[in-house]
């Protein structure tokens, strides 16, 4: 701002209008920032907690069922006709159709290939079904209290930070994908610089991701940009 001290014909003091630089662009050239992103490790985890605790289990009650129905359906068939010809009765013809075939064709035919390698696929399916914990939408709290474990769903955290996000001055909109180690925040700011934007976010973020009680805090990537341009 400036002020002109000469004399003035009109015995007053006219203020005289300054052009302002973009505080977006110190260039002065009029361009502003289009987008502004950043990524930052986990908040440390709280003294006295262990910060080790593992998913949860899944039941895994539908292929548990599914693999006991099958099982007994071809158990009790067999069982009965196993029972039929100790009975005097004949075999049926699905197993001595099956009994030539295992007798007559080779082991490289395309058909006992094919029957191998579905067996070995749904073997390996059930082996990958029995050794995993599963539950991958649940995060694992801390646990204050050895008897008490809780866990926190993927996309009740990320409305949460959604949450969160949209208080911060200057978010129009916001978009959070909440992983099991890493939390991606995508927000569209319609005013204000977008470094003190994302700046503000990574603040606000940091505090919410700590408040979750989160067992292993996820790290947080936090990208602000303009809004795109109507038509």
């Amino acid at each position: 701002m400036s002020e002109s001290h000469g004399p003035d014909p009109e015995g007053t003091t006219r203020r005289l209008p300054v052009l302002e630089k973009d505080t977006a662009d110190p260039a002065g050239n009029g361009l502003d920032q289009s987008a502004s992103a950043a990524a930052y490790d986990p908040p440390p985890v709280l003294d006295g907690d262990a910060g080790g605790q593992h998913r949860f289990w899944s039941a895994r009650r539908v292929p548990a069922a599914l693999v006991a129905l099958v099982g007994l359906g071809a158990a009790g068939l067999v069982l009965y006709d196993v029972a039929a010809v100790r009975a005097g009765r004949p075999a049926m013809a699905w197993r001595r159709d099956l009994a030539r075939q295992l007798a007559e064709r080779p082991l490289d035919d395309t058909w006992v290939l094919t029957g191998a390698a579905v067996a070995a696929a749904l073997g390996l399916w059930l082996l990958v079904l029995a050794l995993t914990p599963g539950l991958r939408a649940v995060l694992p709290m801390r646990r204050p209290h050895p008897d008490v474990r809780a866990g926190l769903r993927r996309d009740a955290a990320a409305l949460v930070l959604r949450d969160r996000a949209m208080e911060v001055s200057g978010v129009q909109s916001a978009r959070v994908r909440m992983g099991r180690k890493r939390a991606d925040v995508r927000a569209v700011s319609h005013f204000r610089p977008l470094d003190d934007v994302r700046s503000d976010l990574d603040t606000a973020l940091g505090d919410a991701i700590g408040g979750l009680g989160l067992s292993r805090p996820p790290s947080l990537s936090v990208r602000v940009r303009r809004p795109g341009r109507k038509g």
